[in-house]
């Protein structure tokens, strides 16, 4: 939009060149013995006005020009926000923090995670055959290594989920950081990457949650198993001393 000082400034010129013409057209009369006695110089009003109106419109259209050029800055101005990029510090800490989650799930005893070997240790740890006959020691051997995969399996339970615990401090104040920053975001490439940020928070969040479901659950199934596999070894005890259940007759 133009000033209000250039819209005088122009409509004073269109104004002037009106009333020049006018006021030089009445003068033609008048004044043309007088210009004889200045050795024929000759005034042209019309031209004079022409050439007022001329600059006016010229005035006019180089205001047009500049207004262009402050928009065309203003629109510049805006795309550089949209292309502004925010920070995101905080991503290496929650993949540390992930890292150090995924380093606790590796540090299970007994029955582990990987796949591959479930099978070899779990067959190792809860026979189901129990038809051979074991001496005391190897029982108790194979009792104890059972309850040590028990409190081993409640134990890691316990410590991922204390640093699941120790995170959500962390996690505040990063949920906290990634909100102000969004709240603040000058462009769409900020608000998006704020949105990015909140969403890797929550994908975090998430990876935790299964971790720790993950080792709560184990640490049932191995205490279930360890149960069920004492239930099973004494029923066994039993009926091979129990025999037969005939009475023992002598030769």
């Amino acid at each position: 939009m133009q000033s209000p000082h250039r819209k005088h400034m122009i409509s004073a010129l269109l104004g002037l060149g009106a009333c020049g013409a006018l006021g030089m057209g009445a003068m033609t009369m008048t004044a043309s013995p007088a210009h004889a006695q200045f050795g024929g110089v000759v005034f042209d009003p019309s031209n004079y006005a022409q050439n007022i109106l001329t600059a006016a419109r010229t005035l006019q259209t180089v205001n047009q020009q500049i207004q262009q050029l402050q928009n065309e800055a203003q629109m510049l101005v805006n795309m550089g926000k949209n292309l502004t990029r925010i920070d995101f510090p905080q991503l290496d800490a929650l993949k540390r923090k992930l890292t150090e989650i995924d380093r606790l799930m590796g540090r299970a005893q007994a029955i582990d995670f990987r796949v591959d070997q479930l099978d070899d240790k779990f067959q190792s740890l809860f026979p189901q055959d129990f038809s051979s006959a074991l001496r005391t020691d190897d029982r108790l051997r194979d009792a104890r290594g059972r309850l040590d995969a028990s409190m081993g399996a409640f134990r890691q339970t316990m410590t991922v989920q204390a640093q699941v615990v120790e995170n959500i401090q962390s996690d505040t104040e990063v949920l906290a950081d990634i909100v102000a920053r969004s709240q603040g975001a000058e462009g769409s490439l900020q608000v998006s990457q704020a949105t990015n940020q909140l969403l890797a928070l929550t994908a975090k969040q998430q990876f935790q949650l299964q971790h720790m479901m993950a080792a709560q659950f184990r640490s049932e199934a191995v205490e279930q198993a360890r149960r069920a596999t004492q239930a099973t070894e004494a029923r066994a005890a039993t009926k091979k001393f129990l025999g037969s259940g005939s009475a023992y007759t002598p030769q």
